[in-house]
């Protein structure tokens, strides 16, 4: 699973064809991913089981398979739900998952958007907020006969370095500390860039007053985000910053205990979950030299031999920062545990620097790179760093997995293998659900797909975004695809 850029041979996912085909390519591949010989259907499928022995505001999350939450671009400028994120919201509940682990990205402040019209969780949004939980569960109801098993979160998430609050081009970064390769990415030019120890407790507020907001807009849990290297996955890796949030363990987990007492002393009752990125990786970027014809590179790691010891990043080897370290990590998943923490949703990386660990794909987005490897070998390298956090993790902490998309056709057979092995809790699924959301409730009820509607990670529900566009599935749903965006995109992608 090494991170050299070499060349290889990608074989894509749909021209496998048979399981058989697929384990024998990953055999080839030299790693490890458990495949079910057949997709099973009702109360024989391990996808239907309910998670016992976790109760959720009082419930029991009935099946084994979670909606990711994922960061929109559709909102109003005052950080309220428009129709497309209200269709959104509704495919949710039509996707038959009892999980909603975080459902939108919602900021916990106006400046801490990632673009100006990113959902934002505060007292005067708290009715339509409800309105569009309601609007999940309605559907939900409709389709399924019942909510009583359907478990909802909001995810409470402040951009920090990756900051567009008022212009969708304009980056406006606020950081945990001065990154020796991030920073010239990401117009981070100045100390007074960073939070100050008095703005990390303004901030802290801000999410406590989010999860009351959520609790009375009816939500089941809070998902407190430390993934993807917004601000608190940040913090996670604070090891340079002097003071009471940095440097040391205790220091750098500081701010989730606070948070999590903060909402404890207000009175709010509310669960609380994690979204994770269980390991980082040194920033990557496309190799220059193989660059050719408009075709970005292969992705490379940014030259890390300077910045030794890598003292950067989360659960990374120091010395060799394009390989994980977990120690850390299971640290983490120990205080969450004594914290209350429910629910781990366990991701890796970031979007925004090293997508090929986060979000294996086929096509880069038009900010990424080529596949550094077979991006099966990503998808190997999440499933089984979950694998080791749920062997290590205390009882009573619901187990989230992630990166599953990639698999497509296989993804069923998969994610049953993984969860009746007990490797992981709930199979989360997250690009997959805007083309497809029934995936897995086609393959528990008809045993098949419908190959139309799988993802093939073409990655523009990335790169229009990353663009000014409304997020969505523009290939494959035919909603996004009708939309005037659909060729602006294709002119955006043209012109790249």
């Amino acid at each position: 699973m090494s991170a050299d850029s070499k060349k290889f041979k990608l074989v894509r996912v749909p021209s496998l064809r048979t399981v058989d085909r697929f384990r024998e390519h990953v055999i080839d591949l030299g790693v490890r991913i458990p495949c079910a010989d057949r997709i099973e259907t009702g109360d024989a499928s391990p996808l239907v089981q309910p998670v016992n022995g976790v109760e959720i505001n009082g419930k029991t999350i009935g099946n084994r398979w979670a909606v990711h939450p994922m960061e929109g671009w559709d909102g109003t400028t005052t950080g309220r739900p428009t129709k497309e994120v209200f269709r959104r919201w509704r495919r949710f509940g039509l996707s038959g998952a009892k999980l909603i682990c975080g459902g939108e990205a919602m900021a916990v402040c106006p400046d801490g958007r990632a673009n100006p019209n990113q959902l934002i969780i505060r007292p005067s949004n708290q009715a339509p907020l409800e309105e569009l939980r309601k609007a999940l569960v309605k559907a939900h109801v409709e389709c399924y006969g019942s909510a009583d098993d359907l478990v909802i979160g909001f995810q409470l998430t402040h951009s920090g370095r990756f900051c567009r609050p008022h212009d969708k081009s304009r980056w406006e970064p606020r950081v945990a500390y001065r990154h020796p390769i991030l920073d010239r990415r990401f117009h981070v030019e100045s100390d007074e860039q960073v939070f100050s120890d008095s703005e990390v407790e303004g901030s802290i507020e801000s999410y406590i007053e989010a999860a009351q907001v959520a609790a009375n807009a009816g939500a089941d849990f809070v998902d407190i985000k430390h993934c993807h290297g917004y601000l608190l996955h940040e913090f996670l890796s604070a090891f340079t910053r002097p003071g009471k949030y940095g440097g040391s363990f205790e220091n750098r987990t500081r701010i989730l205990r606070e948070i999590v007492q903060g909402i404890r002393d207000s009175g709010n009752e509310i669960d609380i979950g994690v979204r994770l990125s269980a390991f980082d990786f040194v920033p990557f970027r496309p190799d220059p030299e193989r660059s050719v014809s408009g075709k970005l590179g292969i992705g490379i790691p940014e030259r890390f031999q300077d910045c030794l010891p890598y003292r950067y990043a989360f659960s990374t080897q120091q010395e060799n920062p394009i390989a994980y370290e977990l120690n850390e990590t299971h640290g983490f998943v120990r205080l969450c545990h004594e914290l209350g923490v429910k629910i781990l949703n366990v991701s890796a990386g970031s979007p925004y620097y090293n997508p090929h660990i986060q979000r294996p794909a086929s096509y880069p987005p038009s900010d990424g790179y080529q596949p550094v490897c077979d991006p099966l070998v990503d998808v190997a390298r999440q499933i089984d760093v979950v694998r080791q956090i749920k062997e290590k993790a205390p009882d009573g902490i619901v187990v989230v997995g992630s990166g599953y998309s990639y698999l497509q056709d296989f993804l069923p057979q998969v994610a049953q293998r993984v969860v009746r092995e007990g490797w992981v809790d709930i199979v989360g699924l997250g690009r997959m659900v805007l083309s497809y959301p029934e995936i897995l409730a086609d393959a528990t009820t008809k045993g098949e797909l419908n190959p139309k509607l799988i993802c093939r990670t073409f990655s523009d529900c990335t790169t229009a975004p990353r663009n000014g566009l409304v997020s969505g599935c523009y290939p494959l749903d035919k909603f996004y695809g009708e939309r005037p965006e659909f060729q602006q995109l294709k002119q955006i992608k043209k012109s790249l």
